[in-house]
C-alpha cells in the first residue's frame, strides 16, 4: 500500500467513504481533538483556498491517508506486505504500520506544517510539475532558472515526470525554459511551499524537536522510505530520517521498484485521487494497482 502527500487534496473528499464507513468520520474527530478544529467540515465544506494552505493540508492528507486504511481494514482487507508514502505520505504510512500512534503523528504534522510555512510564507514558494523532459533536462533548466533565487528537481516521480520546487519566480522561469525545451506540459502544483527543496532546511532541522517528543518505534509493516527506496529502521532512525525528509528529494521511481523487489506484485494507492496509481503503472506497467478514493473503488480494491 502506498500513501499521497500533498497535491491529492479535493474539497468534499471521502464523503462517498464516510457515508458507508463510519470510521472515516471518527479518525477526522480524532484529528480534529489534536488540531482544535472541525477539520471535516473545513474538508467538506471548505474553502478550497482554505485547504490549500500547507498548515491545513499536511494534517488533512495525514488523516484522510489513514482514514482510507481503516475503512480498508473495517471492509475486510488484508494487512499489506509493505507500505510506502509519497512525501507527507510517508507519515501515513507509518502510523499504519505501527511505527507511531495517529495522535503522535498529527502533533508532528502539525508542528511541520508551521515550520514550513514560516520557512517560507505563503507566495514566496512554489512547486511545479515538468512532463515529457528526462532528469538531465529539467536539472538543467532548473540551472539556467536560478540565480539569486532557486529552482531545483526535488521530486524524481515517474520516468518524464520530475516536479521541481523553490522561489516561485525562479519556479516561474524554470517551467517557461521546460517548455521551450520541448516538455509536454509544465504546471504549477496545488501547494503553498516549497517542499523538498533546500529551501526547507532550516525548518526541517527544527522539526527534530517535535519528532524526539514523539514515540517511534519499528514499524509491524516492512517500510519503505521515499527518499532512496530504503526500509526504515529502529524509532531513532525514522526521527532522523524524518528531520531529512523535509529538504530531501523523493525518489519515487526508487520506492516502488524496492517494493517491487520486496515481492509487491499489487499496489493500492490508500487516500484521496489516484496520482500515485499511475506514477506505478509509467514505472512498471506489470503491476497490478488499485486505489481507494471512494466506495466503489474501496470494493475493486478488495478484490485484487
Amino acid at each position: 500500500m502506498v500513501f499521497p502527500g500533498q497535491g491529492s487534496q479535493s474539497q468534499g473528499m471521502q464523503a462517498d467513504l464516510a457515508a458507508q464507513y463510519p470510521i472515516v468520520r471518527e479518525t477526522y474527530a480524532e484529528a480534529g481533538e489534536v488540531l482544535g478544529y472541525d477539520l471535516w467540515q473545513l474538508v467538506q465544506d471548505g474553502p478550497a483556498e482554505k485547504l490549500g494552505e500547507t498548515v491545513v493540508t499536511q494534517p488533512a492528507m495525514l488523516t484522510a491517508g489513514v482514514a482510507a486504511y481503516r475503512a480498508w481494514q473495517a471492509a475486510g482487507g488484508s494487512e499489506p506486505s509493505q507500505v510506502a508514502g509519497h512525501s507527507l505520505g510517508e507519515y501515513s504510512a507509518l502510523v499504519c504500520a505501527g511505527a507511531i500512534s495517529f495522535d503522535d503523528a498529527m502533533r508532528v504534522v502539525k508542528r511541520r506544517a508551521q515550520l514550513m510555512q514560516e520557512a517560507v510564507p505563503t507566495g514566496v514558494g512554489a512547486m511545479a510539475a515538468i512532463l515529457g523532459l528526462d532528469n538531465d533536462a529539467v536539472r538543467a533548466v532548473c540551472a539556467e532558472a536560478s540565480g539569486p533565487q532557486v529552482a531545483e528537481p526535488v521530486n524524481y516521480n515517474s520516468p518524464g515526470q520530475v516536479v521541481i520546487a523553490g522561489h516561485a519566480a525562479a519556479v516561474d522561469d524554470a517551467i517557461e525554459r521546460a517548455k521551450a525545451a520541448g516538455a509536454r506540459r509544465a504546471m504549477k502544483l496545488p501547494v503553498s511551499v516549497p517542499s523538498h527543496s533546500s529551501l526547507m532546511t532550516e525548518a526541517g532541522r527544527a522539526l527534530s524537536e517535535a519528532l524526539a517528543e514523539a514515540m517511534f518505534s519499528a514499524p509491524d509493516i516492512t517500510t519503505v522510505a521515499a527518499t532512496d527506496g530504503t526500509t526504515y529502521g529502529d524509532g531513532e532512525d525514522i526521527r532522523a530520517r524524518l528531520s531529512q525528509q523535509v529538504y530531501t528529494h523523493v525518489h519515487w521511481i526508487a520506492t516502488v521498484n524496492a517494493l517491487i523487489a520486496g515481492g509487491a506484485s499489487t499496489i493500492i494507492e490508500c487516500g484521496p485521487g489516484k496520482v500515485l496509481t499511475g506514477l506505478v503503472r509509467r514505472i512498471d506497467k506489470g503491476t497490478s494497482v488499485g486505489f481507494i478514493d471512494n466506495y466503489d473503488s474501496l470494493q475493486k480494491a478488495l478484490q485484487n
